[in-house]
């Protein structure tokens, strides 16, 4: 490994400066006292307004935001008071009160309130309309009024329920509309997440990276919108990325994401407990009250169509295909399923191994070319109607390629930050491989990975930031293989360093080097 050249220090100011030139005063002059105080006068106004313009200038050129300009929290989604608040039409309502009474039998009102997540004033509404139509029936009812009436189908609510499920199989919470979820993502973008300076820096502290590198990944992070990492095989490139995505899930704030949309009388489920963390409240850690007494406990803080979780984190690698890009139609049970980008809108979209997937990085490019640019996408029905959702996350690519060879001049103008992550230097090399040694429980020896890097690096051949960690692994299979204590010593290290690299120097006589 190069050393590094020395660095020359400047040369230092001289102590003995030269003396001035002698300076010689005139003979006093007598000044008459009205002169004298007007010459005071004067130098007080100018005094004054040196110190107004400096005052200005301090405000003028001020860099600090105040409260009231720092990103805020989105604000939640407000609890509708009517049916036509709650984006829903007496068909969609009627339909879901009858699936549910399909299959629980007898439920009363607020029982139908609390499985649909909507106020029961709301819920009066549909109730009302099917008792009228005779689908419904009341069977009991208490002193609450009918909140607390057990309403049974009909005969005929039996037929129209069995209509509703032919239509579609969906049973659970309404959904709500497309209009109210593009305003809730574009209100919780993550070109508005409040994140600090300070809380970048600390996602970085367990990674080697210097200061540079910081000041580029944290306008981009804070920008929003999409981010370009490549460079070589093994230097961090995903673990810079999964770090972004833990920075902004653990400090970028809360969101709200429904259980489902409502498109034209089509429904998109988009909620998916395996991507979206919900957010734990002492609210929801309270015993469940199962009596009508908890409808009048207290008000929800928000629509109950909506769960509140930490921003999502979605990552897609060399599996990612255009059909999950596109809405999952189910046939057998008349509802679609939310593609990827759709589940990760507020949050971190990862493409890792970009320019490795299954399709050809133009036609996955073309895909989000307009996304990217409007922050809107249009999906397709299997109708063949077409409509816009918000495409509002951080769009992360992570490659080893380079982007010249996978992406044209329009697409790069369209990804904001171009990063590139470079091979460790000498100095970063060796304090990997002290963290790497203390996460394993070794004591760091630096004489020893000396001679790694003497024996088994040049120019020819940079050490990767992924090199410590992988080395370690293998001498610790040695270890268990051969029944010894694991330890790190100059041969073992050379050893694993055989069987993780040697194997790809082959000469021409077909033997390992």
């Amino acid at each position: 490994m190069s050393s590094f050249s020395d660095q020359h220090p400047a040369e230092e100011p001289s102590l003995n400066p030269p003396a001035p030139e002698e300076i010689y005063s005139g003979d006093a002059v007598d000044v008459p006292d009205e002169l004298y105080e007007r010459i005071i006068q004067q130098v007080q106004q100018i005094c004054q307004s040196v110190d107004e313009q400096v005052t200005s200038g301090k405000k003028a050129t001020s860099t600090t935001l105040s409260a009231d300009e720092m990103p805020q929290q989105p604000r939640p989604p407000r609890v509708p008071e009517s049916l036509e608040e709650s984006g829903l039409n007496l068909h969609q309502l009627s339909g879901l009160i009858l699936k549910l009474a399909y299959l629980n039998g007898s439920m009363n009102g607020f029982e139908f309130a609390k499985q649909l997540r909507l106020p029961f004033g709301v819920v009066d509404d549909g109730l009302a309309f099917l008792k009228a139509e005779r689908s419904l029936e009341v069977s009991s009812g208490e002193l609450a009024g009918r909140l607390s009436y057990r309403f049974l189908l009909t005969e005929q609510g039996r037929k129209r329920a069995r209509e509703a499920f032919e239509e579609c199989r969906y049973v659970g919470p309404a959904p709500v509309s497309l209009s109210d979820y593009t305003q809730q993502c574009r209100e919780q973008s993550t070109r508005s997440v409040p994140l600090t300076a300070d809380e970048i820096r600390n996602a970085f502290r367990k990674l080697v990276v210097d200061d540079a590198l910081i000041a580029r990944l944290g306008p981009a992070i804070l920008s929003g919108q999409s981010i370009f990492l490549f460079g070589t095989p093994g230097n961090g490139k995903t673990v810079l990325a999964k770090a972004i995505g833990a920075l902004m899930n653990e400090c970028g704030g809360e969101i709200y994401v429904p259980y489902a949309v409502s498109v034209d009388r089509h429904l998109i489920t988009v909620f998916d407990p395996s991507l979206h963390q919900t957010v734990t409240t002492p609210e929801t850690t309270k015993p469940e009250s199962t009596g009508l007494e908890s409808h009048f406990a207290s008000e929800p803080e928000f629509d109950q169509r909506w769960r509140k979780i930490k921003r999502p984190v979605v990552i897609a690698g060399g599996e990612l295909s255009l059909d999950m890009l596109d809405l999952k139609y189910h046939t057998h049970s008349g509802y679609y399923t939310a593609p990827l980008h759709l589940k990760s809108n507020g949050g971190v979209f990862l493409l890792d191994d970009f320019g490795r997937q299954l399709v050809e990085p133009s036609e996955l490019l073309n895909r989000w070319i307009l996304p990217l640019e409007e922050q809107s996408d249009f999906l397709t029905l299997e109708t063949g109607k077409k409509f816009s959702v918000p495409f509002e996350q951080l769009m992360i690519f992570s490659t080893n390629l380079s982007p010249k060879d996978l992406v044209d001049e329009a697409f790069l103008r369209r990804i904001r930050h171009k990063i590139p992550i470079k091979a460790p230097t000498e100095k970063q090399f060796r304090e990997i491989f002290r963290l790497s040694c203390e996460q394993r429980g070794l004591t760091y020896d630096d004489w020893i990975v000396t001679q790694l890097l003497n024996k088994h690096y040049n120019k020819q051949r940079l050490p990767k930031s992924s090199d410590p960690r992988d080395l370690l692994d293998i001498v610790q299979s040695i270890c268990r293989f051969r029944e010894q204590r694991f330890h790190l010593s100059e041969e073992l290290l050379a050893e694993a360093w055989q069987e993780c690299h040697g194997g790809l120097e082959i000469c021409e006589s077909g033997e390992a080097r």
